[in-house]
């Protein structure tokens, strides 16, 4: 166990169905919103941004709509949303919908009140990472997916389509969200494959953390929790979306994964499906993760074994009755169970247009664009062992 951590989450989190009518009756952290949404249907053919709108107003703030944001969130969205902000003076950002417009919203409350180009303050590849001086605007959080959990922690990531890097970015605590609201019944529309997208993306932020290096015993005890209901509830949410007992276990799932990743870390996995999504901005991130996973998680149980056997037992595993050698070896049937029982056994990374030929190209622009990552890894990767993972998750 890691006996050396900071644990710091200054988020509120009102949790449960219906929770979003509250919004009417909290104190706000400013005088008028930015709201931000993405540039699909949903949020408004729903009835969620009047819903946002109207509670909005009942607690004494203007709003202004900014309605954007693509599915893979981009730097030119942010300096919009930005610039926006600051001519309507909108003292703070109430982003609405999945991980795409609540990143969106941490990035623009960032830029609303720092100059120059976002890119400049990014740690990472091109970036300029300078030091943000002015901190950023208050930020709320009402997520509409169970996936990101990003209403708990303080993360955006963005792409640099320029570039094509996509790197995350966030300040403590000032993109940390103020308050977020985690209403299941907003959750209850997503159409079955992006519920499953959006689910095992949580589950990958547990996973993941659960292997860090700089994982701790909370970061632990969440990340366990999330797999297992993650692995019970998603499968009947892909089903039946109006299974409500389900979106509210997979909506807490979701929670307790930004929990994970404000209190431990993502490992390579997520810089390298950064890659493909930059690279393919049509790849959903949840996708990505599912096409890497088998090969990635077969690679780092057969390095650095010794983390799996709880992993596996999460889902459902009676690892204790197994042999000594393959309880490390249990996590990844289990994982491809989960990912068959989801629907999604079929899916290759060739129908979204990526070739194999790209492997080293994809290798290095995830040892750069998000390099940190690789070194909270249980095990250190090579360029030629990353390579080989991309090229594993190809269909035989």
């Amino acid at each position: 166990m890691n006996n050396d951590f900071t644990f710091f989450i200054p988020t509120k989190i009102l949790f449960g169905p219906g929770k979003v009518r509250e919004l009417a009756s909290m104190t706000m952290p400013g005088k008028k919103a930015l709201v931000v949404i993405s540039a699909g249907k949903s949020m408004r053919a729903n009835g969620y941004l009047d819903t946002v709108l109207d509670g909005l107003q009942q607690a004494g703030a203007e709003t202004v709509v900014f309605d954007k944001i693509l599915p893979n969130p981009v730097s030119e969205h942010v300096a919009e949303g930005a610039q926006l902000a600051r001519s309507e003076g909108c003292d703070f950002v109430v982003g609405l919908g999945g991980g795409s417009s609540i990143d969106s919203a941490k990035s623009i409350a960032v830029m609303a009140v720092n100059p120059g180009e976002y890119w400049d303050y990014i740690n990472g590849g091109t970036g300029g990472g300078k030091p943000v001086e002015n901190g950023a605007l208050p930020v709320v959080a009402i997520p509409t997916t169970a996936g990101t959990g990003t209403e708990a922690d303080p993360w955006t990531v963005i792409t640099n389509t320029k570039t094509q890097e996509k790197v995350g970015f966030g300040l403590i605590p000032e993109t940390f969200p103020v308050f977020s609201i985690v209403d299941p019944e907003l959750m209850a529309t997503v159409p079955p494959r992006l519920t499953a997208f959006q689910g095992m993306d949580a589950f990958f932020h547990a996973a993941e953390g659960y292997i860090a290096t700089c994982s701790q015993p909370a970061s632990d005890a969440f990340a366990l929790e999330s797999m297992r209901l993650i692995n019970e509830y998603l499968p009947r949410a892909v089903k039946d979306g109006s299974d409500m007992e389900a979106r509210s276990a997979l909506a807490w799932a979701s929670t307790q994964s930004g929990l994970v990743e404000s209190t431990s870390s993502c490992t390579s996995e997520h810089s390298m499906e950064h890659a493909l999504s930059a690279f393919h901005p049509d790849l959903p991130h949840g996708a990505g993760l599912i096409l890497l996973s088998t090969a990635y998680f077969s690679f780092m149980a057969e390095k650095k074994p010794e983390r799996f056997p709880a992993m596996a037992r999460a889902m459902g595993v009676n690892v204790d009755a197994l042999p000594a050698n393959q309880q490390a070896t249990a996590f990844v049937p289990a994982l491809k169970r989960l990912i068959e029982n989801i629907g999604l056994a079929d899916m290759t990374l060739e129908e979204y247009g990526i070739d194999k030929s790209e492997a080293p190209a994809l290798a290095d622009n995830a040892m750069t664009a998000m390099g940190f990552l690789f070194t909270l890894d249980p095990y250190t990767l090579s360029r030629d062992e990353v390579i080989t993972i991309f090229e594993n998750s190809f269909s035989k």
